[in-house]
């Protein structure tokens, strides 16, 4: 009996790690004139949740990028041009640190020496002709300087630095 019950218990802890070798699929978002393809996003530089559970603090946190980069390209890109991005790097502005008990969740430290930095691939669609492509690899080393500190919104540093990128690189070229 006992053999038997090792054994089905070996099968089912064989299979669960069989089916976590699985390939995940890549998380896609999409708000209005933008489609955002998060591209394996575990390989990402720091998207470490400090007190959330890791998948739903992912969702939360490409659902508000796409969010707020749709309301700045809305008012860039014509009616009929869409942006299309795969990020395939992020690291959120910080460095997130063990409390050592102090707390139950660990803590995200905001300083000048952990600037947010994204890498991707973009492309802006006019109908279903491709008017503007390229790579992107954005750091903003200014980002505790340049966006007002009475701002508290999430994700700030992050989206001011995606705001100046679409007014800089894709606006003038439209």
């Amino acid at each position: 009996m006992k053999l038997k019950t090792l054994f089905v218990a070996g099968m089912l802890v064989s299979s669960s790690v069989w089916a976590a070798d699985e390939a995940v699929e890549n998380q896609v978002t999409e708000d209005g004139v933008v489609k955002v393809e998060w591209q394996d996003p575990d390989s990402f530089r720091d998207i470490r949740s400090s007190g959330d559970i890791q998948s739903r603090f992912e969702k939360r946190t490409f659902d508000q990028l796409t969010k707020n980069l749709n309301k700045e390209a809305s008012k860039i890109l014509k009616p009929d041009q869409k942006l299309e991005m795969v990020v395939t790097d992020l690291d959120l502005a910080g460095d997130v640190r063990p409390t050592f008990g102090a707390t139950t969740h660990d803590m995200r430290i905001v300083k000048d020496i952990y600037p947010p930095r994204i890498t991707f691939s973009y492309k802006v669609i006019e109908g279903d002709k491709v008017i503007i492509a390229g790579d992107e690899k954005l750091i903003d080393m200014n980002f505790m300087y340049s966006v007002n500190k009475m701002n508290d919104k999430t994700y700030r540093y992050e989206n001011a630095m995606l705001t100046s990128w679409l007014k800089k690189s894709i606006a003038p070229q439209l």
